[in-house]
């Protein structure tokens, strides 16, 4: 069944580029709804998260429709598409969604906070029947048949803090909430002065990222070891929702970024030959496929 939150549920922050001071509401919405951000400071101007709307994926992933922008919308939206959401309304009065601690353990918190609950109307899921990969020189992702939402993601970093990491997860909310949602964005201290020119990360800070110096981590320890390539498994989660429906597929992934992940999602959502639309009901009744 479809699956919405039962309360209004808040926080403020900071935009981890703009640097701008933001409130944003997680609100319940009805069935077939989507994922709609709201600008309340635009009228209440609608943004569907959807493909179609992405606009810039440059250190994160932004919206625009109609020239209206919201930007860094993967760690809210890995959190929502992570705990199993369908419909929700997001508040929010600025350009960009708050970075909070890095994490999307915030907005995992807040949506337990609030509850979720089922709808009267059930939901529909894309299936993956053939696979679909993208290559971008030594970077590729792909996507193949599998009967449930699987993630396996390799990154490769010539720094001493990260090196070689693998993960490979079957998702669900109780796996993403404990293993992914924990997970902090990161970055380099000899880029700061760069990416301040640039006009982003003005909102960066030891207490919203990890962040390495040329020896290791330069802000305390890591969660977990592999906390780097959990974090890329949840911006993959984040931009992967951008399709607009919950997948039944296994996704493999190699050093990719903010751009190959959505240009999956629209790979997903133009080539219907390849994926197929089944109600939750009927999954485990869906034929095995070929993969081609």
């Amino acid at each position: 069944m479809q699956k919405t939150i039962k309360k209004a549920v808040g926080v403020s922050g900071v935009g981890l580029h703009t640097g701008c001071e933001v409130s944003l509401e997680l609100l319940p919405a009805p069935v077939d709804t989507g994922i709609v951000f709201r600008r309340l400071d635009l009228q209440g101007f609608q943004i569907e998260a959807q493909r179609r709307w992405v606009s810039r994926v440059v250190l994160a992933t932004t919206l625009m429709k109609r020239g209206v922008m919201l930007s860094t919308v993967e760690h809210l939206l890995s959190a929502i598409y992570g705990s199993g959401i369908d419909n929700i309304f997001i508040d929010i009065d600025s350009l960009e969604v708050p970075i909070l601690d890095g994490s999307s353990l915030p907005f995992v918190e807040m949506l337990e906070k609030s509850g979720i609950e089922e709808q009267e109307s059930e939901r529909k899921l894309l299936v993956v029947e053939k696979t679909i990969r993208l290559e971008e020189k030594e970077k590729f992702i792909s996507i193949e048949p599998h009967p449930s939402f699987r993630i396996s993601y390799e990154i490769d970093f010539d720094h001493p803090a990260i090196g070689r990491q693998k993960l490979d997860l079957e998702m669900s909310p109780a796996n993403y909430a404990s293993e992914i949602a924990p997970a902090r964005t990161f970055g380099f201290f000899a880029e700061v002065e760069d990416l301040l020119k640039k006009g982003l990360i003005r909102g960066g800070s030891f207490d919203n990222a990890v962040v390495l110096g040329d020896e290791g981590v330069m802000n305390g320890e890591l969660r977990v070891p592999d906390e780097f390539v959990r974090h890329k498994v949840l911006d993959l989660i984040g931009d992967i929702s951008l399709c607009g429906y919950h997948l039944a597929g296994h996704v493999k992934a190699y050093r990719a970024g903010h751009s190959l992940h959505t240009n999956l999602a629209t790979e997903i959502t133009r080539n219907r030959s390849f994926v197929r639309t089944v109600k939750e009901s009927e999954l485990l009744r869906v034929p095995a496929v070929v993969n081609q």
